[in-house]
């Protein structure tokens, strides 16, 4: 019996190959869709969860509410670790790193082997400590894991480093020079496995903190954070309970003690209100947004919001093979009748219809997995990814098999069950229409097709203007040919000689030394600040602090708004600082020239104040930002105005190659490296283009389909009125306005929907566009084009047929 019904499913399918194809082409997009956007989510899931016993570790995350400003954080004292440790039973285990850039070698380095010369320029250098090697349990290839960072001046690093810079030999015990400093080898403790690509911690070189002091007192001190610090609970932990004995002891035991040691009772006050929180691992790829951490994560809502899309465009496979099987169920009407009249069950005929559904299923998903495989490269392009198909998992297989059989039934049900349901006595007597039962069904469902497709549409429209405004609205600075170069700190004395060198090369306007720069990647240093004198009576501050020449403003082409520049003839000018307006609004200066600002170590007179720029992400509104004059000459950033740019570039070439020999130079426009800020966007935008264009082919596939059937339902109709004299035109509108009345409705019923959600979506940036009606018609226009376009092709080829053919056929 089951045969039979897989032949008869066979036969109706031969028999009408349009239809045929139109379903399972459909069917196949939208698997191929949902199985790529699977493979995504299933990566973004699966972030740390390699790290061994990962349920049980955490990362310490500090909130507080700063003057309305909801400010989440990762960097704490260096006494916390240890502490938290030794006050709480429920922590077996604890560890710190600091990736701060500029601290002596962490973040970026010229990096070489002891016996070598030429240095290699390395990202990813974190001072580390043995307990956190302890808690990630990264595999070991060579060296001891219990002590691979135990001794001072001791470094481990990756595989891949080790295949660099030690080719087919075993590293351990030999030496690693960090930016030319030969009196500080670091001695090669250990080899790990490369942290794979859903790991959020990606280090190449970790670098010992056992013996290391930033600065005297640094190991007791509560009034600076620069550590990250996780923590390894011990089974069966409360971690609610935890959190809430962590917030009370630490603050009311230690932050606030420290503060008022110096007299800082506003910040006590200020920190009284905070708030420490544990993080699982497992959270920190999805769900860090908000927070302070300087890594490029994921964000659980886009996971779910692509999922949402994937689901979207299966269903409206789903609605297509629905709406074409019920509509030609007036062509199966007389089978049906013979079937039942003669005897035939209605669950046999349910049976049968269902077998028909899972062999366009099965068919369907063969080409959609044919398709995702095809297509898999160029998705990884757009989402940045290395997805592959999982061949041999345990659970593909199985799962394939699971989904034909639910997505067969799922999309069979309703037609199977409505075509079972026709009255044989009316079928036979030729009284059912039985293809228009379901009209106003078909109706709906056309229109929620298409409002899930203006509703991609206009979200897809939306994420590139906001792109767009961002990477073209005006950054307070020049960011157009500006050169960054990196490793001049190796450089050292020689650094200030090197900038005057470039100064002389054809088509270099401009050169400052600093490592602060607004683009990711370059250093930040945070402090507190209040106004001279009023440390008890104003809460403090948070702000930037930025060590630059008297280049700097120049160069980046900022804007002073009041005051003047740094010069390097005014000896005084080494106690003043140059402040944004954010700054000069948070402090409450209404004249702020000459006034006097205080943070933990210094005074500081006022000279000038900037215009606001952007120096974090434009997600973030403009924080506080001060310059003073400084050192730090970790890059070069050179300005260029020259249309020769090639010959520029071979000679600031030359000129390193002159004072850094054994150094390949390495640089990057500042430009290019501000868009990188954005990638994650940019990301959305381009999948959210390709799966709207798919969204979009799959409901116009159905769309054909219907308009095809009826276009044949009304053949006898259409050669009447053209024997009357009605044109090809009148023709086409007659059987278009239908369609195009229905994918109005959607475009109203998707627009107040579309519009509540990017709104929601935009709230994510301090800085966006806003959504004006524009929008809304330019995609409405395209939606009602493209069905237009898809209705008028069958349309068009009804209204051609020669009247006397469609008369006699009839």
């Amino acid at each position: 019996m089951l045969s039979s019904y897989f032949k008869i499913a066979w036969r109706n399918l031969a028999r009408q190959k349009m239809y045929a194809a139109i379903k399972i082409c459909g069917f196949a997009l939208g698997i191929a869709s949902c199985l790529l956007i699977f493979l995504y989510i299933m990566n973004e899931l699966s972030f740390d969860r390699h790290i061994p016993q990962a349920d049980r570790i955490y990362r310490v995350i500090g909130i507080i509410n700063n003057k309305m400003v909801t400010e989440k954080g990762c960097a704490w004292p260096a006494p916390l670790a240890a502490t938290l440790q030794k006050d709480y039973p429920e922590v077996e285990k604890t560890g710190r790193y600091l990736d701060n850039p500029g601290w002596s070698g962490a973040g970026n380095s010229q990096v070489r082997r002891a016996d070598r010369t030429g240095n290699s320029y390395e990202e990813g250098l974190v001072y580390a400590d043995q307990e956190l090697l302890d808690i990630l349990q990264p595999p070991f290839i060579y060296g001891n894991p219990a002590q691979a960072l135990t001794e001072p001046n001791t470094i481990v690093i990756t595989q891949r480093k080790a295949a660099k810079y030690f080719p087919g030999e075993n590293p351990v015990g030999k030496l690693l020079i960090l930016n030319d400093k030969t009196d500080k080898p670091y001695k090669i403790g250990g080899v790990i496995a490369d942290f794979p690509s859903t790991s959020h911690f990606r280090q190449d070189f970790l670098i010992t903190l056992k013996g290391v002091e930033f600065w005297p007192g640094e190991q007791t001190f509560w009034r600076a954070s620069n550590y990250t610090t996780y923590v390894k609970l011990r089974a069966g932990t409360d971690v609610a309970a935890l959190e809430n004995k962590i917030t009370t002891g630490i603050i009311r035991g230690y932050y606030i003690p420290a503060m008022k040691e110096v007299g800082d009772v506003n910040a006590a006050t200020l920190v009284e209100k905070a708030k420490i929180t544990l993080q699982p691992v497992a959270d920190i790829h999805l769900r860090s947004a908000g927070i302070q951490d300087g890594i490029h994560h994921g964000d659980i809502r886009m996971v779910w919001l692509f999922g949402a899309v994937a689901g979207f465009i299966l269903l409206i496979a789903c609605i297509n093979f629905m709406n074409l099987t019920t509509a030609r169920s007036a062509g199966r009407a007389k089978e049906i009748g013979l079937k039942k009249a003669i005897g035939a069950a209605r669950s046999g005929l349910i049976r049968q219809f269902l077998a028909e559904s899972l062999l366009y299923s099965f068919l369907s998903f063969l080409l959609g997995i044919l398709l995702a495989y095809l297509l898999l490269p160029f998705f990884n392009s757009l989402a940045s990814r290395s997805l592959t198909i999982p061949w041999a998992a345990w659970w593909f297989t199985p799962g394939i098999l699971v989904s034909i059989i639910i997505v067969g039934i799922v999309a069979g049900l309703y037609p199977a069950f409505y075509l079972s349901s026709l009255k044989p006595v009316q079928v036979l007597k030729g009284g059912a229409a039985a293809g228009n039962k379901s009209a106003t069904l078909r109706s709906v469902l056309v229109v929620f097709q298409f409002a899930a497709s203006v509703i991609l549409i206009v979200a897809t429209m939306i994420i590139y203007r906001q792109m767009g405004y961002i990477l073209h609205k005006k950054a307070g600075f020049d960011k157009e040919q500006v050169l960054l170069i990196q490793g001049a700190g190796t450089l050292k004395e020689q650094a200030q000689t090197f900038k005057k060198a470039l100064l002389q090369v054809p088509g270099v306007a401009h050169a400052t030394i600093s490592g602060y720069f607004p683009v990711e990647g370059t250093q930040r240093d945070q402090n507190a600040f209040w106004n001279e004198g009023r440390r008890e009576s104003e809460s403090a501050v948070g702000a930037q602090i930025w060590s630059v020449d008297p280049d700097y403003i120049q160069t980046l082409g900022m804007h002073i708004a009041e005051g003047r520049n740094f010069s390097a003839a005014m000896p005084t000018d080494s106690q003043a600082v140059i402040i944004n307006q954010a700054m000069a609004r948070r402090l409450n200066l209404k004249n702020p020239l000459e006034k006097r600002v205080s943070n933990s170590g210094q005074t500081f007179t006022v000279i000038g104040v900037l215009e606001n720029f952007h120096y974090e992400s434009m997600k973030q509104e403009i924080g506080p930002l001060c310059l003073r004059l400084g050192g730090y000459p970790d890059m070069v950033a050179v300005k260029i105005q020259s249309p020769d740019l090639p010959q520029v570039l071979a000679s600031v070439n030359s000129v390193w190659k002159s004072f850094a020999p054994h150094q390949p130079i390495r640089y990057t426009f500042m430009d290019e490296t501000f868009a990188r800020m954005y990638e994650d966007v940019q990301q959305a935008g381009r999948i959210f283009t390709t799966f709207a264009i798919l969204a979009v082919t799959v409901a116009c596939l159905g769309l054909l389909g219907l308009s095809a059937f009826i276009a044949e339902q009304r053949t006898r109709e259409i050669g009447v009125r053209k024997v009357l004299g009605a044109s090809v035109q009148q023709v086409v509108i007659l059987l278009s306005k239908d369609f195009l009345r229905l994918v109005l409705i959607a475009i109203i019923v998707a627009v107040p929907l579309v519009w509540y959600g990017m709104n929601r979506w935009l709230e994510n940036f301090a800085y966006h566009v806003n959504i004006g009606w524009t929008v809304f018609v330019v995609a409405g226009m395209m939606a009602v084009t493209i069905a237009l376009i898809t209705v008028s092709f069958q349309s068009v080829k009804a209204a051609l047929m020669n009247p006397v053919k469609s008369l006699r056929a009839e």
